[in-house]
């Protein structure tokens, strides 16, 4: 959490200055176009959930998913839904990124292909979010993480409570049911 402050500007300009500037970049050119258009940012399960052990990612992935969903509201407003947003989340991927740590791609994990795949499916069915499971998470587990990730507020339990002691089992017996 409180990591060399050179780590935490590492991390939020790569992943959410970088698709900010992408929006800015690209976005006022669609929206003055008459072409249908779309924009996808790439978040996480990480900035929906918030696990502990790196909040700088989180903090720029629940950025990415704020901005998104602000855009996806201003481009339906300004250009009639020709031009959208949408918010990919994938799950356990193998990609270039991930290869660099691993020698080979883990049974968990889905290509790159397989998110794509995925994803024009749901952009095609006009889904806003796109959350992809991976072949260690079903998208039933993914839909419950994120309630009770929701459930903290509403329920005014502590912070990340799904990793704190006193609800660790509440959680495990919430996600059996």
């Amino acid at each position: 959490m409180f990591a060399d402050p050179s780590k935490w500007d590492e991390v939020l300009g790569v992943n959410l200055m970088g698709v900010i500037h992408g929006v800015q970049a690209f976005v006022p050119g669609m929206v003055e176009g008459e072409a249908p258009a779309l924009v996808i940012n790439t978040g996480s399960k990480q900035g929906i959930t918030q696990p502990p052990g790196n909040t700088a990612y989180n903090v720029s992935k629940a950025g990415v998913k704020a901005l998104t969903e602000g855009l996806a509201h201003s481009l339906r407003e300004r250009s009639g839904s020709r031009v959208s947003a949408h918010l990919l989340v994938p799950g356990f991927t193998w990609t270039g990124m991930t290869g660099g740590r691993l020698a080979e791609k883990p049974p968990g994990a889905w290509t790159a292909e397989q998110v794509v795949a995925l994803m024009m499916d749901r952009v095609a069915a006009g889904d806003f979010y796109i959350l992809c499971p991976d072949n260690e998470t079903t998208s039933e587990q993914d839909a419950k993480r994120i309630a009770w990730a929701a459930g903290d507020l509403i329920e005014n339990r502590p912070a990340l409570s799904r990793w704190h002691a006193d609800w660790r089992d509440v959680f495990a017996e919430f996600m059996r049911d």
